[in-house]
């Protein structure tokens, strides 16, 4: 039986630096297949001295036309039409439902760029699903999210090599922080946590958003001792691996630690819903016991972290950047039939062109 033709050129559409941990999956997943993938920057908040030896850049708009990606695939809310390519959304992360931001206005805001939308479990996929019914512009398939490969399948490379202290006994407990300062814990959380790196009961990991305050970072930094230690990565993988609970507050790296099945302690968490599979505390005073009970592993908290993970993504064979190929291909053999026609969305592809610095052809 002769099989269908596959794409072979995907076109790895960056905008911020996140987007490499995101992508590299799918680079090798391309490369797998026989495939060739291409970089291109969207904009000056890329750094492109994180692309590793081999791996290829396209310098601008023009060269982009002229290598002609078959498929673009896009880990943020926006890719103009005039890049060419079937075009497919694979989030830069999860939907936290952020207190006081609708559904509509962030993780599930529909602004016509996007021919696929490739989900990363029921609870997304039911939104956007329905979504989909409403606009009739784009097509939606539940692949899991492919920036989480890596934590199940350790071989596939998801950025440089992360150097970590060695474990030592003590559990391991990582704290991670949203740079956003009404929503960020690190600030308050400060002299508790010298105090608890003081006792040496527990070994802490410590990393933030790279948009944290430089105050912040540098104050959590000089606590850098035997039992804690200040970490400045892209590829956070090896940290939430390598520990047993993470304090948090309402940033979505917490929902990719839960993913393991391991218990999260929250700081004034302004997740809307349900959030029974947290341990949220509001006072400084409260994190230690919350700690000892996040290790000890209560049954009842177990079991809301799994229900929790098999709607958010059940996938832990890190085959997601797989099943997103395949469902590009399925969608280019498909081509429009059954769909209405994307928006022009002229005024967001004006202000595309400016920031690319391309204008012809038009």
């Amino acid at each position: 039986m002769t099989l269908p033709p596959r794409a072979t050129r995907f076109l790895l559409y960056a905008e911020q630096n996140y987007a490499y941990s995101i992508l590299r999956p799918l680079q090798w997943a391309i490369g797998a297949r026989g495939g060739e993938a291409r970089w291109f920057f969207a904009g000056e908040e890329v750094d492109p001295r994180h692309l590793e030896p081999g791996e290829q850049r396209l310098m601008d708009v023009a060269e982009v036309r002229a290598w002609n990606p078959e498929v673009v695939l896009v880990p943020g809310n926006m890719v103009p039409s005039f890049i060419p390519g079937l075009k497919v959304a694979v989030f830069h992360g999860f939907n936290v439902a952020k207190a006081g931001r609708s559904d509509d206005r962030g993780h599930f805001n529909i602004r016509g760029c996007f021919d696929l939308y490739c989900t990363q479990g029921p609870s997304s996929t039911s939104e956007f699903e329905a979504r989909a019914s409403r606009h009739g512009h784009f097509r939606v398939v539940e692949t899991g999210w492919p920036a989480l490969d890596p934590l199940f399948r350790p071989e596939i490379p998801a950025g440089r090599e992360l150097s970590l202290p060695a474990r030592d006994g003590r559990p391991r407990i990582v704290l991670c922080s949203t740079f956003t300062p009404r929503l960020s814990a690190a600030p308050h959380l400060l002299e508790t946590v010298r105090r608890l790196r003081d006792e040496g009961r527990w070994e802490w990991l410590v990393q933030f958003h790279p948009k944290m305050d430089p105050e912040v970072v540098e104050a959590y930094r000089s606590l850098q001792n035997d039992s804690l230690t200040f970490i400045e990565t892209s590829n956070i993988l090896p940290l939430l691996r390598s520990s047993d609970v993470m304090v948090c507050d309402t940033s979505s790296v917490m929902l990719m630690f839960l993913l393991q099945h391991k218990p999260v302690v929250t700081f004034r968490n302004q997740t809307r819903g349900d959030t029974s599979h947290l341990l949220d505390v509001t006072r400084v005073e409260e994190l230690e016991d919350a700690i000892e009970r996040a290790l000890s592993r209560p049954a009842e908290l177990m079991a809301r972290i799994e229900a929790f993970a098999r709607e958010l993504h059940p996938y832990t064979d890190g085959r997601s950047s797989e099943r997103v190929l395949n469902a590009a291909d399925d969608c280019l053999r498909q081509g429009r039939e059954g769909l209405s026609a994307k928006p022009r969305n002229g005024l967001r592809n004006l202000k595309e062109r400016r920031k690319l610095g391309y204008w012809m052809p038009w």
